[in-house]
């Protein structure tokens, strides 16, 4: 078995790994070049992504979700009935 090879040591690896990904991604993100139209980039994506499931808590708590929940419930009972006979 060979010696396991480091290029720094066995901490600092990954640590630069990480770093060097991050850089490439900011560097991917602000470059004129290679940036993503407006609305696309990665904050403005969580943030859309975040409003939308806030969304749906606030329908499912509103009482809502619970006929699409029944539905699927129903879906189930009848699948696993369908199994039994």
């Amino acid at each position: 078995m060979p010696p396991k090879v480091f290029l720094l040591s066995r901490t600092l690896d990954p640590l630069l790994g990480v770093f060097t990904g991050l850089l490439a991604f900011h560097l991917h993100e602000t470059n004129p070049r290679s940036a993503p139209p407006p609305g696309h980039t990665l904050s403005e994506l969580v943030q859309w992504k975040w409003s939308t499931a806030k969304a749906q808590r606030a329908i499912a708590e509103a009482g809502e979700g619970d006929l699409a929940w029944e539905s699927v419930q129903k879906e189930l009972m009848a699948a696993s009935e369908g199994k039994k006979a």
